[in-house]
């Protein structure tokens, strides 16, 4: 059996001065000392503008600390959102990679669509597009990992020229 734990950073109001902050570096203070105690895997989502719920708009932030303050617990993004509304697929694959050297391989990469509309119609991506723009995104994405050069794309929801996605 494997353990894990799971951010969300949700955050009732009122909101005080600090208390993001504190959200978030006790955070910290919890993954390092779930990687003292042998859990297996961190996982952050990414969420944006769904305010209480989750503050966490930018979870490479997030993961790429939890990164400097732990030695073997794996590193998830669950999810990153792909439509490229949201998050071009080449600025996804050079994240995904900076933060498996930072973290030395420790990298878990969960994709997904979205599914709140206050997220969705925030970025405009439509609601009936957004599985082909998820589909789409995450193969190219996967692709400019992989590929030297990568050789370019013209897509339905995206295009991007042969370019060298480093690191």
């Amino acid at each position: 059996m494997r353990f894990g734990i799971f951010y969300e950073h949700q955050l009732p109001r009122p909101w005080t001065e600090g208390l993001e902050l504190q959200l978030f570096q006790d955070a910290l203070d919890q993954v390092e000392l779930a990687d003292r105690l042998g859990f297996d895997n961190v996982w952050e989502v990414e969420h944006h503008f769904l305010e209480e719920y989750s503050h966490s708009s930018a979870p490479e932030i997030f993961l790429a600390a939890c990164s400097q303050r732990t030695k073997q617990i794996r590193l998830g993004h669950g999810i990153v959102l792909m439509p490229p509304g949201y998050n071009h697929p080449a600025r996804v694959a050079e994240r995904i990679a900076t933060l498996d050297l930072v973290s030395r391989g420790r990298v878990e990469w969960g994709t997904g669509e979205s599914s709140a509309l206050l997220e969705l119609g925030g970025y405009g991506v439509p609601v009936e597009q957004k599985r082909n723009a998820w589909r789409e995104a995450v193969e190219q994405c996967a692709n400019m990992m992989a590929m030297d050069p990568y050789p370019g794309f013209q897509g339905e929801f995206f295009s991007m020229p042969t370019r060298n996605v480093v690191p």
